[in-house]
């Protein structure tokens, strides 16, 4: 069991990491791209649980329904603004300061909860900022537009940071319960949005289109978060943030096959981020008191 745990969360992380590509081959406004996502994924995972004979627990989605609302919305948000920000930066660059997102959970865990954070979290949060600095080109010529893009992408990590102090908050529930709300409630707020705002937006649904948008809400979504909450139960927490960093270095490794610039500075940037938040979590205090298995990937 434990090996095929093992195997399910590398196959999951492998998925979240190609997921920038998709996204960024997709010719549709972001916001549809991530209601599609959050609504094809919930009805996936919904299928998936009927399937296996896993009915969702209406007593603990209706105790925890407020704040799986709110953490689903913000989840949404945290989508378009990674996608929107695929636009303006390569893969690799986002994906890495979109990982700023547990130095945002400490941060806020300090201001917030009052947690007492070590030396090592601290050097290591440090060493993450300098690290998104350089990732964000803005030493380079020319770089406004990919300075945008890490903008947005951090923006992206700040919600999604939001996301895991807000689950820190649910009780009773199992990560697919709360998972398949959340996806749904994130499907559902982003919806009304994107039918304001792209109601005078032509655009077309090509072939190649609906398929890749396929891929992003079943592989990506259903598919990808399904391997990755069945393998947690069975791996030891460590074990499953350590591996979890496979989702950028696989992003940053297609970025570059894909012909995506990385200057030498922003590849020492890259180096500093992924370092700085592995070493942090080796072995993991705060992924301990509940990090790992809150910390959804993309």
């Amino acid at each position: 069991m434990k090996n095929k745990a093992f195997i399910q969360l590398i196959l999951s992380m492998f998925i979240f990491g190609t997921i920038g590509i998709f996204v960024k081959s997709i010719q549709l406004p972001r916001g549809l791209i991530a209601c599609v996502r959050g609504l094809g994924g919930s009805v996936l995972l919904l299928l998936i649980l009927l399937l296996t004979k896993k009915k969702p627990s209406l007593e603990a989605i209706r105790k925890n329904l407020p704040i799986l609302i709110v953490s689903g919305a913000a989840i949404g948000i945290n989508w378009i603004l990674l996608f929107e920000s695929y636009s303006y930066t390569t893969v690799a660059a986002s994906t890495l300061c979109y990982y700023m997102a547990p130095v945002f959970v400490l941060i806020a865990s300090r201001l917030i909860f009052k947690e007492a954070l070590g030396k090592k979290k601290l050097i290591c949060a440090a060493i993450s900022v300098i690290g998104a600095v350089l990732v964000s080109g803005i030493f380079e010529n020319g770089s406004k537009g990919g300075l945008f893009g890490c903008l947005l992408a951090l923006g992206a990590a700040v919600f999604y940071a939001s996301v895991v102090l807000m689950n820190k908050k649910l009780s009773n529930i199992s990560p697919f319960d709360s998972t398949l709300i959340q996806l749904a409630s994130a499907g559902s707020v982003i919806l009304p949005y994107t039918l304001i705002s792209e109601a005078h937006s032509p655009f077309a649904l090509a072939p190649q289109t609906i398929i890749l948008l396929t891929i992003v809400a079943l592989l990506h979504t259903g598919i990808a978060y399904t391997l990755y909450f069945s393998s947690i139960r069975h791996l030891k927490t460590d074990t499953v943030a350590i591996f979890s960093y496979l989702d950028p270095v696989v992003a940053v490794i297609l970025s570059l096959i894909m012909g995506e610039f990385m200057s030498p500075t922003m590849a020492i940037g890259a180096a500093l981020i992924l370092g700085a938040l592995i070493f942090s979590e080796t072995p993991s205090t705060f992924l301990k008191k509940g990090g790992a298995k809150n910390f959804h990937r993309r």
